[in-house]
């Protein structure tokens, strides 16, 4: 094995690459990790005081590419490389100068550390938080489970360019803006395809870069109306959502590549399209309904 190791050929070979081996070549998420990185982000973001004083969960773009409105630090503090209180601190200082100015909990940044700390409890102090059975804060819904519906949700595959998108991002960046994650949720539950939240949250558990248990389980039992949501029939519309706050698809077409050329009238919904502008702007392929 020391013969091996330091012979020259074996110093000199080059690591093979992944294609080399047999996988396809993976796209790799924008994010950097490091508490370095984290405080560079965040000292940056806190620069724009009207963006931290007028920040509202709501009023974020759920069409975004990469983190613009929101801070983009969620996997710093989920992976501990930005710490909660020096976040929380630096909110506040800001906060404290502008006084009325400011946006107010829930809504507000503050508002959002507080989400977290309320998940993180709720998780600690409720036995099989992450499941439906045996959950007491958990309603008992009799989902479906129908695998051929639950991969195409997972690859990207269900049709509506709006939830593909969403969905290749995730697979692309381990990433999504909070209310692109509420869309796709929604619609794979209680919105559409009437599958358990359990399996999407297993999904997200395998592919989101700011994982946090907690809240990922959390905001899964919310999106079904399984826990702490009850408005069951309001819902994320699969076209009319995105189209409100990205109405020429941009999004979608970064994402989704084969309708670039789709005209924005139908970005949305490609099979309302004439067959011959689904045959010339689609690469040949047909969308049904």
């Amino acid at each position: 094995l020391h013969e091996l190791a330091t012979s020259r050929k074996f110093l000199t070979q080059a690591i093979p690459t992944l294609e080399e081996l047999g996988y396809k070549e993976e796209k790799t998420s924008f994010l950097r990790g490091g508490e370095a990185e984290a405080l560079r982000i965040l000292e940056k973001y806190l620069e724009d005081t009207s963006k931290v004083v007028k920040f509202e969960k709501p009023k974020t773009t759920p069409a975004a590419v990469r983190p613009g409105d929101t801070t983009g630090l969620s996997a710093h503090v989920s992976q501990g490389a930005l710490s909660a209180r020096t976040f929380y601190y630096g909110i506040l200082e800001v906060v404290n100068k502008n006084g009325s100015k400011c946006t107010s909990p829930p809504v507000s940044l503050i508002g959002q550390l507080l989400w977290r700390e309320f998940f993180t409890l709720a998780s600690y102090g409720t036995p099989n938080f992450d499941q439906m059975e045996g959950n007491r804060v958990c309603r008992q819904i009799p989902w479906d489970d129908d695998p051929v519906l639950l991969d195409a949700w997972r690859e990207a595959r269900t049709g509506y360019p709006w939830i593909d998108a969403i969905m290749t991002q995730l697979r692309e960046q381990g990433w999504m803006h909070h209310l692109a994650r509420h869309s796709v949720a929604c619609f794979l539950t209680r919105g559409d395809l009437w599958q358990s939240w359990e399996k999407g949250a297993s999904h997200f558990d395998r592919l989101l870069v700011d994982l946090d248990w907690g809240l990922n389980a959390g905001n899964w039992m919310w999106l079904s109306a399984s826990a702490y949501f009850s408005a069951y029939l309001r819902v994320y519309s699969p076209v009319a959502f995105g189209k409100k706050w990205d109405p020429k698809g941009e999004y979608v077409r970064h994402f989704l590549p084969i309708l670039r050329k789709f005209p924005d009238k139908y970005i949305y919904e490609p099979w309302n399209a004439p067959l011959s502008i689904q045959r010339d702007c689609g690469a040949g392929r047909i969308w049904q309904k």
